[in-house]
């Protein structure tokens, strides 16, 4: 029997088949592929393709002033979203809801035509704004629970609050500078979803809980800082000024009781004006004239160099080097104490006594009274101010410099060394926070700097010299019945650096404005408060020194919080 022959046929079946069989081979090995090694790989990756990560939002913590009462805190508002993916008819449904939400038809429309299956449609809206989204029962938008912070109080310390942004980080005030203690940690919420975006049913959910923030309780009183405000608005009006700031400070704790600018904002709707945030009490300087002369005297006292009663022969006015220096009135050369010095803020005699204090002494004070350097305040943006070292000043700037000129200084810093005087000459770090409560409830205080700048000795002397400002000097409408009060009145001219003095080289020049301020600290006897009232630019005729634009706002202040406090009057 002969071979059988392979024709031509036989030959393309052979290769057909075994193309066939390799390709079986190969989709087997494929599949032992796919569904033995890299099975577990590709699930983990269609799973990941379907699920969706939400981050769920903490709580922030609530801030509270001392007494309790709530400034800012969270409350529930509610997000609106939609999926596109979902909406048949996008042109209806952005009309829809444009009339609700304030927003134009076509940017919604745009919106709700993105091939996506998630946009924003309106963020953290109140309850009554979301049902009446809800009552459209709309194909495609869905809502989900966000928090939202509200300030009730309205602009109530709206410069020390801050505000937060639309995620609820902290953009200023104390929301910012405690961000990390406030904030929280966020969690997040894992779920499937198909491919056209929908939630599916029995699939993977998991969810990790937010922590809320922890809560902050100021030193704020809110009924003082109220009042402050009112006054701060209506000295505002009533002096013409672009701007009034009042810091109030307890004297034995440096707490900040109050602390109030007008004009201000509401931290709900915080507007545009980016120069109504900040908190100009610790963010802006001026050159305090002639308060800094309590800091010039008292100097030259504690260092043994003048007693109270140490009489000057004073003139109208006094050239040192290449500079004339005036009094704010006309006079003839006069015999003046110390204590008249300081009651009548003669710049003249001040320098008298600048003269034998000398210069390196008077830096040496007005550093010790954190003049120049940051008071630690717990707040941002607090400037340190400046002050130059007393090796870098000119023949003639130590008698600029102790009436309060050549110094740059802030609102807080000026009003801590009346507070210093008042503390029986103990300086101490100012606070704007009295503590931390943790998520257990448990509450956390601060440690706080002191330093001795001046004896008690000294201090009490000081204070009687700024009785009498109050009762016979320039500052007599800070009176407060039934109080003794010492205080000093400034009245400074602004240098401006877009102005051109005559001199060629010129980078400013003092121009019309100026800042009218007052300090002072009740009871004389054993102080409780220091507050002190700044005027930047008043225009109204009449209104532009420190007694007659500040000390009135500061006698009405000062008078409400030793009754709020319960300071019993000690002078009949």
């Amino acid at each position: 029997m002969g071979r059988k022959r392979w024709r031509p046929q036989h030959v393309r079946l052979f290769l057909v088949g075994a193309v066939f069989v390799l390709a079986w081979v190969a989709i087997g090995v494929k599949l032992v592929f796919v569904q033995g090694v890299q099975a577990q790989a590709l699930e983990d990756q269609a799973l990941d393709q379907r699920l969706r990560s939400v981050t769920l939002e903490a709580d922030r913590g609530t801030i509270f002033d001392r007494d309790g009462r709530e400034l800012a805190l969270t409350i529930e508002a509610t997000t609106v979203y939609a999926n596109p993916r979902e909406i048949s008819d996008p042109a209806l449904t952005a009309a829809q809801l444009s009339g609700l939400l304030g927003r134009p038809v076509g940017e919604l429309q745009a919106d709700f035509e993105q091939d996506t299956g998630f946009v924003y449609v309106a963020r953290k809206l109140l309850r009554e704004d979301a049902d009446a989204i809800r009552a459209l029962d709309l194909d495609g938008v869905h809502f989900v629970p966000e928090p939202r912070r509200v300030y009730p109080s309205g602009n109530l310390a709206a410069q020390v609050l801050g505000f937060v942004g639309i995620d609820n980080g902290g953009l200023e005030g104390v929301e910012q500078f405690y961000e990390d203690v406030l904030a929280g940690e966020p969690g997040e919420v894992l779920f499937e979803r198909s491919g056209r975006g929908r939630v599916i049913p029995q699939g993977a959910y998991e969810v990790s809980e937010a922590v809320r923030g922890q809560d902050l309780v100021l030193t704020l009183d809110g009924e003082l800082q109220f009042l402050a405000q009112q006054e701060a608005a209506a000295t505002l009006e009533e002096t013409g000024a672009k701007a009034v700031h009042i810091v109030v400070l307890d004297v034995t704790t440096f707490d900040v009781l109050a602390m109030a600018s007008a004009p201000t904002f509401d931290p709900n709707e915080i507007g545009s004006d980016p120069d109504l945030f900040r908190n100009r009490a610790v963010t802006d300087t001026f050159e305090p004239g002639s308060t800094q002369k309590l800091i010039t005297v008292a100097a030259a006292i504690e260092e043994g160099i003048v007693t109270p009663d140490r009489v000057f022969e004073v003139p109208d006015s006094i050239e040192v080097f290449d500079r004339e220096y005036f009094d704010f009135s006309e006079h003839e050369t006069r015999d003046m104490t110390v204590a008249d010095i300081v009651a009548k803020s003669s710049n003249v005699g001040t320098i008298l006594v600048w003269q034998e204090l000398g210069d390196p002494l008077l830096y040496r004070y007005l550093q010790g009274f954190g003049l120049g350097t940051y008071t630690g305040i717990d707040f941002p943006g607090e400037v340190p101010g400046l002050v130059r070292p007393a090796e870098e000043w000119c023949d003639s700037c130590g008698a600029s410099t102790a009436i309060g000129y050549r110094v740059a200084v802030t609102p807080l810093q000026m009003t801590s060394v009346f507070a210093t005087v008042a503390n029986d000459g103990v300086w101490m770090q100012p606070q704007m926070v009295e503590s931390i409560i943790d998520t257990d409830g448990e509450t956390v205080g601060f440690d706080q700097q002191r330093q001795r700048i001046l004896s008690v000795e000294t201090a009490q002397t000081m204070r009687n010299l700024l009785a009498g400002v109050v009762s016979g000097g320039t500052g007599q409408l800070a009176q407060v019945p039934g109080y003794t009060v010492g205080g000093k009145t400034g009245t400074t001219e602004k240098f401006e650096t877009d102005l051109q003095c005559p001199g060629a080289e010129s980078l400013g020049c003092y121009g019309e404005d100026v800042v009218a301020s007052f300090i002072g600290l009740a009871p004389v006897d054993n102080p409780r408060l220091a507050i002190g009232v700044f005027v930047d630019s008043p225009s109204a005729e009449q209104k532009r020194t420190g007694g007659v634009a500040a000390a009135p706002a500061f006698s009405r202040v000062m008078r409400f919080a030793l009754h709020q406090l319960g300071v019993p009057p000690n002078v009949q």
